[in-house]
């Protein structure tokens, strides 16, 4: 390259962190110093930035959670149902005990009974749980081995007996009911034991009540996934999706304050379905 053309030429600033260095020209050895200088401090400022983004290697260690074995829960599992009684849930309005079957260690819905409701309210959580359709084969389409578990008593995880039973994709079993239909169908037969396995991001409103992000929803369908982090539109009803910071959660129908955290809803649809190991982690 030619002189004039490198006369020309102008340097660019390097950025690093709000700071920018200018490279110091010229051949007066006083200016030198400060060039030496200057650099130190850019340097010093992209390390630092490497530093705040690999983050601190002495922070915090993570605690231990011994996993499940043989399907038991986690060491940190909160245990909504073991088998053993219904203590974790009450009736969605009267608040009563549930009357729900509870034979064998195995929950089933005593149709008409009425949606529980979990003491506990829960905002982002990963849970667990096992749920059956009646081998007996009645009904068709939404009519057979309905249920549903809603996050946060507003976002329905659709359950249903999806095994050769066709209904609109965003009903059958594994989808976000009415929102998004699951990736695959990965039903078992009616009569065989189901998982979901869920991780559950519940929204965030802001010091204004203003929804500042949605809520998210992964499924895992007996352990194929079928939600990918799917971002939810909003209450599974009324029939328009909305988000709202002071809403009126289906079935518990009473007006409330809905920024926090809230409880889970186990649907009643009138159809017979049973539930075992249902537990969660609290995230």
């Amino acid at each position: 390259m030619s002189p004039s053309l490198l006369a020309s030429k102008k340097a660019m600033p390097a950025q690093t962190s709000g700071i920018f260095c200018w490279p110091l020209a010229g051949k007066v050895s006083t200016y030198l110093f400060f060039s030496i200088a200057f650099l130190f401090i850019c340097l010093t400022e992209i390390v630092s930035a490497q530093t705040a983004i690999l983050g601190d290697p002495s922070g915090p260690v993570p605690i231990k959670v011994s996993g499940g074995i043989n399907g038991q829960p986690p060491s940190d599992a909160v245990i909504l149902f073991d088998g053993k009684n219904m203590d974790s849930w009450e009736h969605v309005r009267s608040g009563e005990p549930s009357q729900w079957i509870v034979e064998n260690e195995i929950l089933t819905v005593a149709n008409g009974t009425g949606t529980l409701v979990s003491k506990q309210a829960f905002g982002d959580i990963q849970m667990h749980i096992e749920w059956m359709p009646s081998a007996t084969i009645q009904g068709e389409g939404q009519s057979r081995g309905n249920s549903g578990i809603f996050m946060q008593a507003l976002f329905e995880i659709q359950m249903l007996d999806s095994w050769d039973n066709p209904t609109y994709v965003n009903g059958q079993a594994g989808s976000v009911y009415h929102q998004y239909p699951p990736l695959v169908n990965a039903s078992r037969p009616p009569g065989e034991w189901q998982t979901y396995d869920i991780v559950f991001k519940a929204p965030i409103y802001n010091r204004d009540n203003e929804l500042q992000s949605p809520a998210y929803i992964t499924l895992f369908h007996n352990g194929v996934l079928v939600l990918n982090h799917v971002e939810v539109l909003g209450s599974t009803f009324p029939q328009v999706p909305e988000y709202s910071a002071i809403c009126e959660p289906y079935e518990i129908r009473k007006t409330m304050d809905c920024t926090g955290k809230l409880p889970l809803l186990l649907q009643d649809h009138g159809q017979v379905v049973s539930f075992r190991n249902i537990w969660l982690r609290e995230l």
